[in-house]
């Protein structure tokens, strides 16, 4: 049953962070080299909307066997002090990553579709730090991505 749940972690956490790096090393420099062209907007938007439920169910998988592989070493979500530091460390970056998911799906997504129809020299500046807030929240949330992927490497040798 370990195994079964360690794979499936894995296989979780593999989506999601392979397709952030997808999204945002391949697809992304494509759409920004082609200066914005609407064809290659609309494919990029179109494969982060098709990458979302997938993100979605990578993350409830993740959110569901943590608990149990935590228990499978002695730890309790519940109690913080039974955790080591790597475990405190990794955990303290997946809620971050939850929690700027959530914010980019939720809020900044919605916005950002409703800023891209306005032209440049017409976006108040609360609109200009929306389109700028999304365009840097990806990355960040890629490189978080990447620290949990060692954190948990670190634990697993532990």
């Amino acid at each position: 049953m370990y195994s079964t749940l360690v794979i499936l972690h894995i296989l979780a956490a593999v989506t999601w962070v392979g397709g952030m790096v997808f999204l945002s090393l391949v697809l992304a420099p494509l759409v920004r080299g082609r200066k914005a062209a609407p064809e290659f907007m609309a494919l990029f938007r179109s494969a982060a909307l098709r990458f979302r439920p997938i993100v979605w169910v990578a993350m409830a998988i993740l959110v569901a066997t943590g608990p149990m592989l935590l228990s499978g070493r002695g730890m309790r979500v519940m109690d913080p002090a039974s955790w080591s530091g790597i475990v405190t460390v990794k955990l303290t970056l997946v809620a971050l990553l939850l929690f700027l998911t959530l914010l980019h799906d939720l809020v900044l997504g919605p916005r950002v579709s409703h800023v891209s129809a306005i032209p440049e020299s017409q976006r108040t500046t609360g609109e200009q730090i929306v389109f700028k807030t999304a365009r840097w929240l990806p990355r960040l949330s890629l490189l978080i991505a990447l620290a949990v992927v060692v954190a948990a490497a670190i634990l697993a040798r532990s």
